[in-house]
């Protein structure tokens, strides 16, 4: 007889965790990682921590009102980890405009193409991050939670709370005024 083991969904996780913390522990543990690269990338590793243990805070404490219709607590956890950045915009304004302020790297002479590359890289990261701090935060929530987030557009409109139409919106107009911005950087280097 072969045992048949089935997935437990994260809002099964969730109802058990209201009575049992071990469930909301493998919650955390299914998705502490994606939530931390996310943040970090948005305010550094120090404040990353931080942002990603509210979180989980905020999450606990609202167990009971989640919606276990929705078996996948991804998104959810999502719009809470984009309200504690929120909290944290100065910093994250901050962060980009001093990496947009970084001197390159010196390098020598006898390199190979590698280091050609990786300077240019950190020139061109350094123009996005300028240009990331320009951004309107509804704008750069959405631009970063599709790329850095690796959501869905319908995932992005539960997360922000608006219209699906909204998110391709705002994604439109941050890519366009991306785009602008950054009109001398080749791409192809820049990711």
């Amino acid at each position: 007889m072969v045992s048949v083991t089935r997935e437990v969904t994260d809002a099964q996780l969730i109802a058990a965790a209201q009575h049992d913390g071990t469930a909301f522990a493998e919650l955390y543990d299914r998705h502490v990682g994606r939530l931390y690269r996310y943040a970090c990338r948005r305010v550094g590793k120090e404040t990353a921590e931080d942002v990603v243990a509210e979180t989980f805070l905020a999450a606990f404490r609202a167990l009971e009102r989640y919606d276990t219709d929705r078996p996948d607590a991804g998104a959810w956890l999502f719009a809470i980890v984009t309200k504690e950045l929120a909290k944290h915009h100065r910093t994250e304004r901050a962060r980009y405009r001093a990496l947009a302020k970084a001197p390159a790297e010196p390098t020598d002479a006898g390199f190979d193409e590698r280091v050609d590359g990786y300077v240019s890289a950190a020139a061109a990261g350094r123009q996005l991050a300028a240009a990331m701090a320009r951004l309107a935060a509804r704008d750069r929530d959405t631009l970063l939670l599709v790329a850095w987030g690796e959501l869905s557009y319908e995932d992005v409109a539960r997360v922000l709370s608006v219209p699906v139409g909204t998110v391709r919106s705002r994604l439109n107009r941050a890519r366009r005024k991306m785009r602008g911005m950054l009109k001398d950087i080749d791409m192809e280097v820049a990711l």
